[in-house]
């Protein structure tokens, strides 16, 4: 799809949807306890469709654990948050599975799964867009990277608590993206679950527990709440509503963040620990007119939807950023405006929303391509934009 974006101010009142790191969690959770539980503004979104769709495959079948001939196949669209996640829990629950997806999701690296499972000796394939593990989860210590994803660590501690005895995750880098962590451990806790964190490296995880129903609230997600952080950085104005101050989303950082390029002078960001945020970090920045921002620790942006770092740089140049790439960083020096052209989505639905605050600053039509791509997170983003003035049409 096609949009026509004119500029114009945005103003008004938002509420981000609800967090969708935070509801594939508690989704996850509520499946496992069996039923009777109560999710509140559970989202819409293509990813939590993949959730639903997997976790109903996966459970349909469980008890029956014969590796191979009853392998659940899971399609995870374009989630990686789903394939991840499942990918133990279909060992524990189902003795494997056959994993699919759509887009980039089947060549985002999977590293840390493969290693761990070899020395367990669990069957791991990936190859043609399909990924295959076959075998058992079994109590003992289990030894991951904590810096490539922390989607791998949250795998484990939904399963390991499944397990018939005790277990120990151990992280041999330090952890990133330490409050995707915390919201893991937090869905848990919710439903009825227990794991001891050293706050370091070591989880301890006790077997033999079981999933309990509970009743949650989804939060608005700040992941999203920052394009329109962002929105107000560069000279719109947009109230945000529903935000928990106290939420332990990783991506609250923004609030932080967007404090510190308000501010004169050369910012230096570390998204290590939010590094969806960099989208909306990138608009604001490129709009600090005269001021240097450096995006530092940003390498896993290019394991995305898209090569996130290469996506950003190349579609705000075309709009008059002075921005460039490193291997792992952005460096921006902000100008004063903006101009407009055509400009592609490269199907990651961030970096739609990107294009779409920038075009608020343009001198000229914003023509963007993939606008459909939001639909994997905030299908009403749209809608929310034209509420707040937003000028869209389609082509």
């Amino acid at each position: 799809m096609e949009l026509v974006l004119t500029p114009t101010i945005l103003t008004g009142a938002v509420t981000p949807p609800p967090s969708k790191s935070q509801a594939h969690r508690v989704y996850i959770a509520s499946c496992l306890a069996g039923g009777g539980s109560v999710l509140h503004h559970l989202p819409e979104s293509k990813d939590m469709d993949a959730t639903r769709r997997c976790m109903a495959a996966l459970l349909a079948g469980k008890g029956r654990c014969t590796p191979c001939c009853d392998a659940p196949e899971l399609d995870c669209g374009e989630s990686g948050s789903t394939l991840r996640f499942l990918i133990p829990l279909a060992l524990a629950l189902r003795g494997g599975g056959i994993f699919t997806g759509q887009g980039r999701l089947m060549e985002r690296p999977q590293e840390p799964y493969a290693r761990l499972f070899e020395e367990k000796g669990i069957f791991f394939s990936q190859r043609g867009g399909v990924l295959s593990v076959f075998g058992r989860l079994e109590p003992g210590v289990y030894s991951i990277a904590g810096d490539v994803s922390s989607q791998f660590i949250t795998g484990l501690l939904f399963a390991l608590p499944l397990l018939e005895g005790d277990s120990e995750l151990r992280l041999t880098t330090p952890l990133e993206s330490a409050g995707y962590v915390d919201m893991t451990l937090d869905a848990l806790r919710q439903f009825g679950v227990t794991v001891a964190w050293d706050g370091d490296r070591t989880f301890a995880v006790s077997g033999g527990q079981t999933y309990r129903p509970a009743s949650v609230t989804i939060e608005a997600d700040y992941s999203q709440a920052g394009f329109f952080y962002a929105a107000n950085g560069i000279g719109n104005s947009v109230e945000l509503c529903g935000l928990n101050p106290d939420s332990c989303q990783g991506d609250r950082m923004i609030v932080d963040y967007a404090e510190k390029l308000r501010e004169p002078g050369i910012v230096i960001l570390d998204v290590s620990q939010c590094p969806d945020l960099v989208p909306a970090l990138a608009v604001y920045a490129a709009l600090r007119t005269g001021e240097e921002t450096v995006i530092a620790n940003a390498t896993r942006l290019r394991i995305k939807e898209s090569d996130r770092l290469e996506a950003v740089t190349a579609e705000l140049y075309k709009l008059g950023a002075d921005i460039r790439q490193g291997a792992d960083f952005l460096q921006i020096h902000g100008v004063s405006s903006l101009r407009g052209g055509a400009v592609d989505a490269h199907n990651d639905h961030r970096i739609a929303m990107m294009l779409a605050i920038a075009s608020t600053r343009t001198d000229g039509e914003v023509i963007l391509r993939g606008a459909e791509s939001v639909e994997k997170s905030y299908p009403s983003f749209w809608s929310d934009f034209q509420a707040l003035g937003g000028r869209i049409k389609e082509l």
